[in-house]
């Protein structure tokens, strides 16, 4: 899975990169060419303070997405299968579903119980649950991120008042 990980972070980086030569690239990024072609290649993983660099400069939300489950290999992952639609109209349907969908089974399913008291069948319940939120969560992080890209709205600024909304509320600390 690293390697195909590694692989599409390659492919949004040369998206990213667009007709920059790779020169003119490794240039912008304070690396050498030779860097840059590993890096696309999925040879060498992007180092997080390269990463950040591309994120603050591109704001590119594909980009954020695919890194971002690249360093932890969890979190929603850039859906490009041949059966996706990320016309905004599309992912804002599908968004719809899935939270239907998730808000269902988290109201179908009984939390009530120590964990290690869950028989076989309500611990499958309660992963079926989790799987569902996962969906909603894929298709509300593709919502923002394909509303932002059309509407040219900050992906990076979305999430920063986000992050600044937390910490007004008390639910985080400090924003780092």
């Amino acid at each position: 899975m690293e390697n195909m990980t590694q692989n599409k972070v390659g492919r949004v980086l040369k998206e990213i990169r667009g007709d920059k030569s790779q020169q003119q690239f490794a240039f912008e990024l304070g690396v050498v060419r030779e860097t840059v072609s590993k890096y696309e290649n999925g040879r060498t993983s992007i180092p997080q303070d390269i990463s950040q660099k591309l994120v603050e400069k591109y704001d590119d939300p594909k980009f954020a997405m695919t890194i971002r489950n690249a360093y932890t290999g969890t979190g929603p992952i850039w859906l490009d299968g041949e059966n996706v639609d990320l016309h905004r109209s599309s992912v804002k349907e599908k968004t719809i579903e899935e939270l239907k969908e998730a808000l269902d089974a988290i109201l179908k399913t009984c939390l009530a119980k120590p964990p290690k008291m869950i028989k076989h069948f309500e611990r499958q319940e309660v992963e079926k649950m989790l799987v569902e939120a996962a969906d909603a969560i894929t298709a509300l992080d593709h919502f923002v991120a394909i509303v932002c890209t059309e509407s040219q709205i900050s992906y990076k600024e979305v999430w920063q008042k986000h992050y600044r909304k937390l910490a007004s509320a008390g639910y985080i600390s400090s924003l780092q």
